[in-house]
């Protein structure tokens, strides 16, 4: 094969140090630096927004309040621990052939190969273990990583939907039976509950779209990459059926599909909350009495009912909407629009 034709790929990879050949000390040192530069962003990012949530929940003193934030946060710990559950449950059942070769020892050889096609410069056979402990060791770190960034991200937008709900929770609170009972002497006090409940509702809304804005382009890149993943993995899986290769060697493309198809369908549940919590604030404000209360105060409720004709919801790349039908258009349906077309191109083309 003529390496002229990767000139071009290795120029890019060059300049940001990720070229696999002859790697001088200064093209690891470059490759540390951007990658360091690129995480301290993402750091930084985070950190920014989960201050600013910190800010408005530190502002926040009904007791009733703090209970719904409590509840929300109980939530994401919940799914946090679920999903660890999930991730250690489907490393050991991938990580099982090499762990039974270490801890069963039998007098035949029973190397296993690795699950990705790795090539180490020694001998396999001699280093198997030192081999084995380091993929599978990068591999969990790497796994770490995600669910431990994972796991902000899931709190962060539990807690962007308490503040959807305090903001309902507010409308109600301001427009109760004991509130209207005596209309003209309560009249300052309806006015600024509304004001609170509209005030906390824009607070979550800036904090979406902050979060969205820093994260888009990531997010879009992430949702191509995953419905990618997941289209190669059934082609994988086909080509095992088809060919009737060891059954074993289904099990990791699998696993990776379901826990990919897994990842998506957590994060478009999670946006179809925010929506779902961020209209019930409309829904709040139809319910309650408002027809008792003064012209002025009805005035205000239906400037806030108008509100209601933007859909509020989470836009990635201003294509993809973080919803459950969004899930369902990714791997369901239409078949235009799924990863199992993709599939069938690459079937098609093979």
């Amino acid at each position: 094969m003529n390496i002229e034709y990767f000139n071009l790929n290795k120029i890019l990879l060059l300049l940001i140090g990720l070229w696999p050949y002859k790697q001088s000390y200064f093209t690891r040192f470059q490759f540390i630096f951007l990658s360091s530069i690129l995480t301290t962003n993402l750091i930084v990012q985070i950190k920014d927004s989960l201050d600013q949530l910190l800010h408005i929940y530190n502002e926040i003193r009904d007791n009733n309040e703090i209970a719904i934030m409590t509840k929300c946060g109980y939530n994401g710990k919940t799914c946090y621990l679920g999903v660890c559950t999930v991730f250690f449950g489907i490393s050991i059942v991938l990580f099982w052939p090499q762990i039974s070769n270490v801890t069963l020892p039998t007098n035949a050889s029973r190397l296993y190969p690795l699950l990705i096609t790795t090539e180490y410069f020694i001998d396999q056979e001699k280093y198997y273990y030192f081999i084995m402990f380091h993929f599978y060791t990068t591999a969990c770190i790497q796994g770490l990583v995600i669910i431990g960034t994972g796991s902000i991200l899931v709190m962060y937008w539990e807690h962007i939907v308490g503040l959807f709900k305090i903001a309902s929770y507010r409308i109600e609170r301001a427009m109760n039976i004991d509130m209207l009972r005596n209309i003209n002497q309560n009249h300052t006090l309806i006015c600024k509950g509304l004001i609170c409940a509209v005030n906390i509702h824009l607070q979550a809304m800036n904090l979406t779209n902050y979060f969205l804005s820093n994260f888009q382009t990531m997010m879009f890149c992430l949702v191509i990459f995953i419905v990618g993943l997941v289209s190669f993995n059934l082609f994988r899986i086909f080509q095992i059926v088809s060919s009737k290769e060891n059954i074993v060697d289904l099990l990791y493309p699998s696993v990776c599909a379901t826990t990919t198809i897994l990842y998506i369908f957590i994060d478009n549940y999670l946006g179809e909350c925010v929506t779902n919590n961020s209209d019930d604030i409309f829904t709040s404000a139809y319910s309650v009495r408002w027809y008792v209360a003064s012209l002025y105060i009805q005035k205000m409720i239906l400037f806030l009912l108008q509100r209601n004709s933007i859909v509020f919801a989470l836009k990635t790349g201003g294509v993809f909407v973080a919803s459950m039908q969004c899930f369902a258009s990714i791997f369901f349906i239409p078949a235009d629009k799924t990863s199992v077309s993709y599939f069938t191109v690459i079937y098609s083309t093979q």
